[in-house]
């Protein structure tokens, strides 16, 4: 009987150790999102660029040749361009990336996050994204002034269906 007791007893004081260690590792090292002074820039976005190359019609002669169930008046490529996004923070550039599509026919949606963190105050925030390489320069660009408290998050994204690039 008192082995039992022993053995409980030393059962319960190792479990309140590790119970101790769990505790006091939970809370230190305090971790720091951010620095006290700084806000956060949040890019994040999947978005499928436009086709690389301009589809063809088919003539006549190719259709005839084809079977019935693959027959469609245009030959277009799957491939798709890359989306480039360039951040800017008032007037100086912060970030410019080319985002490749997915896929092993490069066929996919562009895809990427990054974050930036960045001083609190005020700010003249500006995003550019080309998503077409037939076109140079940027298709899409937003701008916007923003006052940002310590420890905010902005998120920059793209969205086709809400114009473009939204900042919010």
């Amino acid at each position: 009987m008192a082995e039992s007791a022993a053995r409980i007893g030393g059962q319960v004081l190792l479990y309140a150790a590790f119970a101790a260690f769990v505790g006091v590792f939970s809370v230190w090292p305090a971790y720091r999102h951010l620095d006290p002074d700084q806000a956060l820039l949040r890019l994040s976005f999947k978005h499928a660029g436009k086709f690389a190359t301009d589809c063809r019609e088919r003539t006549a002669e190719e259709l005839a040749r084809m079977p019935p169930q693959l027959r469609t008046a245009q030959d277009c490529q799957r491939e798709r361009s890359p989306v480039r996004i360039r951040v800017e923070l008032d007037g100086r550039a912060l970030y410019d990336e080319s985002f490749a599509p997915a896929g092993l026919r490069r066929d996919g949606a562009a895809s990427g996050y990054h974050r930036l963190p960045i001083a609190a105050g005020a700010h003249v925030i500006r995003v550019q994204v080309n998503d077409d390489v037939r076109v140079s320069g940027f298709n899409y660009e937003r701008q916007a002034r923003v006052d940002l408290r310590p420890g905010q998050v902005v998120l920059v994204d793209f969205i086709a269906d809400r114009g473009g690039v939204v900042i919010q």
